[in-house]
């Protein structure tokens, strides 16, 4: 049971709740094998009406699996399937990727190289009318920007602007759902975030609900309304990309969120005892009378704490590690505990290595936590070595 698991948590409290008819996409019990291994054992999951939401997760989690038995590429062993409440696999039914009404946006675009960028747009309204396709690729054309580019081809636009034919292309038919694969693998650091802040912009304004798969965290916090972490081909948490990565439901949303350390404490009466110094009750989330007398691990990011040169007494541990990240740099220190936090600091701020530091939490935030009892073997066997 992770932090606040017995009591209401915040994003309870923020988020509106996921009912059956608010939801355009339904998963039950979906269940998909490839030979003896289950890479989806058994999945149930909800997409809202306008949400953009991301399957985040490492590789090999099944994160793309989920997105292609969605499109109608895999066809799931076990389980349901419904877009706007019709059954589009399972119970006796499998319809096919071209009739479920889905767009598809590739990590590789997929323009065809042959067809200008207003006839790559133009390639799923064959059967339109000619003046009503001619106005839908000008809509397009004109909300992903690339008003003037419509004769240019595939060859003669950067990176970013076939992204935006190739979502404009995705879009023209007015399709029930979007489904993004990686959309941003192919574009260099600099573009890739100009471009979440431009896919999310688009998206809206298209008012169409989508569904993005990605191992990037950044990317999947910054693009999403909500994010499913993936781990094993299950959903281990799904909310808020604050609530996930704030108040996360498991050790491994932790840890794969971006860096974590695990701070040990022992809970006694309006506070927490550690090897920083006292954390309050208050400071932390849900922390339950059950837990009193009982020891807990605090989840403590690297902005939550601070570290300054100090000696004698004052000082709780050295530094062991640092690296440079430009803005900011990242420390990594062993407490005289032997557990080991990292902290960030401004890139001004200079520790050297083996320097005596003092650790504070400067966190101005609840801080997640959970039971000791259920740490990972090796987490165990480091914190009773030390």
């Amino acid at each position: 049971m992770a932090n606040g698991q017995l009591l209401t948590t915040a994003a309870e409290e923020q988020a509106p709740e996921s009912h059956a008819h608010d939801a355009v996409l339904q998963l039950d019990s979906v269940a998909k094998h490839y030979g003896s291994e289950a890479v989806i054992p058994d999945l149930s999951l909800s997409v809202r009406d306008g949400e953009i939401l991301t399957l985040l997760g490492p590789s090999g989690c099944g994160k793309t699996t989920t997105l292609r038995l969605i499109a109608g590429l895999e066809r799931p062993d076990t389980g349901t399937i419904q877009l706007r409440d019709d059954d589009v696999a399972g119970n006796g039914r499998f319809v096919p990727p071209e009739e479920r009404g889905v767009g598809v946006v590739f990590q590789e675009f997929a323009l065809f190289p042959h067809l200008s960028a207003r006839e790559n747009v133009a390639f799923g309204l064959q059967e339109w009318p000619e003046d009503e396709r001619d106005a839908r690729v000008e809509e397009l054309l004109d909300l992903v920007g690339l008003e003037s580019q419509g004769e240019s081809y595939p060859d003669e636009l950067s990176g970013g602007q076939q992204q935006r034919i190739a979502l404009a292309r995705s879009l023209a038919p007015e399709p029930a759902m979007l489904l993004l694969d990686e959309p941003f693998s192919n574009l260099d650091v600099d573009l890739r975030v100009e471009m979440r802040e431009e896919v999310r912009r688009i998206i809206k304004e298209a008012g169409v609900t989508a569904v993005s798969v990605t191992h990037d965290q950044e990317e999947a916090l910054s693009i999403s309304d909500r994010v499913a972490v993936m781990n094993d081909g299950d959903v281990e948490q799904i909310d808020t990309p604050q609530q996930v990565f704030q108040q996360p439901e498991s050790r491994f949303v932790a840890g794969f969120l971006g860096h974590a350390s695990f701070l040990s404490g022992d809970v006694h009466g309006d506070s927490v005892d550690t090897a920083l110094g006292r954390v309050l009750r208050d400071d932390v989330n849900g922390l339950a009378e059950q837990y009193d007398s009982t020891s807990i691990d605090l989840l403590v990011r690297p902005d939550d704490v601070t570290a300054f040169p100090a000696s004698g007494s004052e000082a709780n541990g050295h530094v062991v590690y640092r690296r440079y990240l430009g803005p900011t740099v990242l420390y990594r220190v062993e407490l005289d505990s032997g557990e080991t936090i990292e902290c960030m600091h401004n890139h001004s701020d200079r520790i050297d290595l083996d320097e005596r530091v003092a650790v504070r939490v400067t966190a101005d935030h609840e801080l997640a936590w959970f039971p000791a009892n259920q740490r990972t073997k090796t987490e165990t066997e480091t914190t009773t070595t030390a």
